[in-house]
């Protein structure tokens, strides 16, 4: 198998290089195990076939046979075997667990932290697909690092056992391994790697339909579409089943070719170890079975190989390129926008207004990174937001986004997303502040009340406050709302108004706001109404109204 090469293939060789000490450990072990094992079965022939002549010759033959010391090796023979296995296994398995534990949070803080492009175009199945899967199937890049080893050493001393019958015997069981890897690489080549990215392509879809269906499971209940979700599932389950059973063939072309040539190879043996005795005869047909068998190691490196080349392949998609070196690193908090030309520092409160689709939300998701931002169009600091490194400017914001996202856990843990180190004094004062203090007092668990699946046990106004909650607790000159009070009846929304208010005017924050409501639209100073863009345009401003002087 080929290095992985890009981004990805740069994380893998850093943990090859961690796991060194494993992977050599493994790799020394599986040339003891290759030659254990050949030496093991060409003895064990050697031995039965020399008894049986020693029997044959009669009871002074017999007697004199020396049988303690052959008896003894094989048992050493064996024992190392099973002890080199051992640790074969072990230290491979060891250092795959751990380089995969490793890479795991490395490739999602590169999803994390770079720069949208393509990661925004997938499904949030898709990547959590990406990151448990394609990561996975990465072992194989680990594990069978010692197979060139075993193939190696199992080589060596299968041909070093086949010339003591004749040198011709030594020749041909080389021959015969050279021929087990290169049909196990054209087998593996051919079939078993074209199969291999196939079930990891048809593994991704599935995982991803499946947890696409899985989100909206309330509302193909509600529509009578249940029987039409199974029969997606079953269809992406009947591309993975097909993939699966093509690399099962793929698998059993190379079984079947590996017992062809070691029969060949038994029998090239034999012919040109004719002439000598039967002990060695049977030393060199039983040191070329395994020797074969040895070189077989290399097939389930070939069958594996396709699905850990296409999962590199996968991740590397999702994987932006390393930004380029930014000279912007902002450290004041002055804002910059340019469909107006205006400079705005806290607490200045600015609303952006207009029909749903003209790029509100898109604007400010440009402002924190969240997309790809555009030419001109923000400045922070004296800076031109392209030209700022990713997550640097994020320090200046807290954001509530129109569509809230809850971990699975209690209120404490997802308020604490935006300050690890909160108080509960402090947690509370969010709540009250957002209006959702109440609801969880009512609660007998308090704090650690269980917010459910993305705040399944939450109404939709609760679940919003929450996230209002959330983005208070972030320390930030300016807090930006994306319709915090949308779903909320009118008593709620005034009480949520009037302390978000207060709570600007005492923290000194400013506040950048979308919402289709009156309310908390006029809470602000300044008012930007966006026009529908042209398809592939930024949005344009139509007009701007100051509502105080």
């Amino acid at each position: 198998m080929s290095a992985p090469t890009g981004r990805i293939g740069a994380l893998i060789a850093a943990q090859r290089r961690n796991q060194r000490r494993r992977l050599a450990l493994s790799a020394a072990a599986g040339g003891v195990v290759a030659a254990a094992s050949v030496g093991l079965l060409g003895l064990s022939g050697w031995f039965i076939a020399a008894a049986a002549l020693a029997g044959g010759a009669g009871a002074a033959a017999a007697h004199a046979f020396n049988f303690l010391m052959p008896s003894a090796v094989i048992r050493l023979l064996a024992i190392l075997r099973t002890g080199a296995r051992y640790v074969e296994r072990v230290s491979g398995h060891d250092a795959a667990l751990h380089a995969l534990a490793r890479l795991r949070p490395e490739v999602f803080a590169i999803f994390a932290t770079g720069r949208p492009g393509a990661l925004l175009r997938a499904s949030a199945g898709e990547v959590s697909s990406r990151l448990v899967q394609d990561i996975d199937a990465l072992q194989i890049l680990f594990i069978r690092l010692s197979a060139p080893w075993a193939l190696a050493t199992g080589a060596t001393v299968a041909a070093a056992l086949a010339w003591l019958a004749h040198p011709l015997a030594g020749l041909a069981t080389v021959v015969s391994m050279a021929a087990a890897a290169a049909a196990n690489g054209l087998l593996g080549l051919c079939l078993a790697a074209p199969a291999g990215r196939e079930v990891q392509r048809a593994g991704g879809a599935f995982r991803a339909r499946l947890a696409a269906l899985e989100a909206a499971a309330p509302e193909l209940k509600a529509y009578g579409l249940a029987g039409w979700a199974v029969h997606e599932v079953e269809t992406a389950a009947g591309s993975l089943d097909r993939a699966a059973v093509r690399l099962s063939v793929a698998g059993g072309w190379m079984a079947a070719s590996q017992a062809a040539i070691t029969g060949l190879a038994v029998g090239a043996t034999v012919i040109a170890a004719h002439g000598a005795s039967t002990p060695l005869v049977a030393l060199a047909a039983l040191s070329a079975v395994t020797g074969v068998e040895a070189a077989g190691a290399l097939a389930a490196a070939f069958r594996q190989g396709g699905a850990a080349h296409e999962a590199v392949l996968r991740l590397d998609e999702l994987t932006p390129e390393p930004a380029r070196a930014f000279g912007a690193h902002p450290r004041d908090t002055s804002l910059g926008i340019g469909l107006t030309g205006d400079i705005l520092l806290p607490p200045a409160r600015l609303a952006f207004v207009g029909p749903s689709g003209s790029g509100k939300t898109s604007l400010i998701e440009r402002l924190i990174g969240l997309r790809e931002p555009i030419p001109q169009e923000w400045r922070v600091g004296d800076a031109d937001l392209c030209g700022v490194a990713p997550g640097a400017a994020l320090p200046l914001f807290a954001y509530a986004a129109q569509d809230v996202r809850l971990l699975d856990g209690s209120v404490r843990d997802n308020l604490r997303l935006a300050a690890p180190g909160a108080t509960d004094d402090d947690l509370w004062a969010a709540l009250e502040d957002a209006a959702i203090a109440e609801r969880v007092r009512a609660s007998p668990d308090g704090l650690n009340m269980a917010v459910g699946s993305n705040g399944l046990k939450l109404s939709g106004g609760e679940r919003r406050r929450l996230g209002l909650a959330r983005a208070y607790l972030r320390s930030a000159p300016w807090l930006l709302l994306d319709e915090p009070t949308e779903g909320l009846d009118a008593v709620a929304e005034a009480r949520v108004l009037e302390r978000l208010d207060r709570r600007l005017s005492e923290k000194g924050q400013g506040l950048i706001l979308i919402s289709h409501r009156p309310g908390p639209v006029m809470l602000c100073e300044r008012v930007i109404k966006l026009e529908m863009p042209v398809i592939g345009s930024a949005p344009a401003c139509d007009a701007k109204r100051d509502l105080v002087a």
